[in-house]
């Protein structure tokens, strides 16, 4: 397994917002046009916002640095339609460059969330995977107030934890980077994981 992975974006604005180890996602569940999705930071402040439009086919989510919506970030684009093994790209929007990949492990997230991380050329370089099979069965089939956890790992090192936390009405997941001492992971693939994943979650509610 190779760990070849983009560097993090260099200007000062990028590195600021992504130089944090905790981030909070949040997200309304009922929404009759899509969804937004407001990420903060330790302090509380906006740092991204991302708006998912609704009747859309293919995921198409692209991250800004605000409620404006003029400052684009990046983007989080299926390959294909309604494919059981979707692939998310995430591209850097100021470059336009690949940063890496999201693919869901097809029918093993039928029972079990995992999804692998993959660099700009489709190499797996880690994994995220949901905290346990038995929790993750008694939310498919008995109760989905269980809160959801993900571990992502890089090269069997553990880079990044999201957990969700239970709300009727707001979904919040805590995203922590704090296990990533060393920066294996570009901060962009681990939002982008956490927002995708934050985005299925809200439509398989019926969000």
């Amino acid at each position: 397994m190779t760990t070849s992975l983009q560097p993090r974006p260099r200007s000062d604005l990028a590195a600021g917002r992504f130089g944090h180890s905790r981030y909070m996602i949040r997200r309304k569940v009922f929404t009759l046009f899509g969804g937004a999705f407001h990420i903060y930071d330790e302090a509380g402040n906006v740092v991204f916002y991302s708006k998912m439009k609704a009747f859309k086919l293919k995921e198409d989510l692209r991250v800004f640095t605000g409620e404006d919506m003029q400052q684009e970030v990046f983007s989080i684009k299926a390959r294909n339609i309604l494919d059981i093994s979707a692939t998310y790209d995430v591209t850097d929007s100021a470059s336009g460059q690949k940063v890496g990949a999201l693919r869901r492990k097809g029918f093993k997230s039928i029972l079990r969330d995992e999804w692998l991380i993959l660099d700009v050329n489709d190499h797996e370089v880690g994994s995220i995977q949901e905290d346990s099979l038995a929790l993750a069965i008694v939310r498919r089939f008995l109760t989905n107030l269980v809160p959801q956890t993900f571990q992502g790992s890089v090269g069997g090192s553990p880079v990044f934890s999201f957990r969700q936390h239970f709300n009727p009405f707001i979904q919040k997941i805590a995203l922590d980077f704090s296990a990533d001492s060393s920066g294996q992971l570009d901060r962009r693939l681990g939002i982008a994981a956490a927002v995708l994943l934050c985005a299925i979650e809200g439509r398989q509610q019926g969000g």
